[in-house]
């Protein structure tokens, strides 16, 4: 019996900011949920800082991250 194996063609990926209201979309989730679960590290394609001396969350999700956990890309820029 041959193995049977899948192939994954991987999108280009650059980097990309993925917005959360974009995320949130495409997860189906409001976007308090993904924020807090960046923030409590609980979603693991991105991650949520605050800069000193602000007192607002400020996120960077990667458009690879996002693709590997959750299997959303979009190739354009919103």
């Amino acid at each position: 019996m041959k193995e049977q194996k899948n192939i994954v063609n991987e999108p280009k990926f650059t980097g990309r900011n993925v917005p959360i209201n974009e995320i949130a979309k495409a997860m189906n989730k409001n976007v308090e949920f993904v924020r807090v679960g960046l923030q409590q590290g609980y979603l693991n394609f991105g991650v949520a800082f605050i800069m000193p001396g602000k007192s607002n969350y400020s996120y960077y999700c990667s458009d690879k991250k996002v693709w590997e956990e959750t299997g959303y890309f979009n190739h354009e820029k919103y």
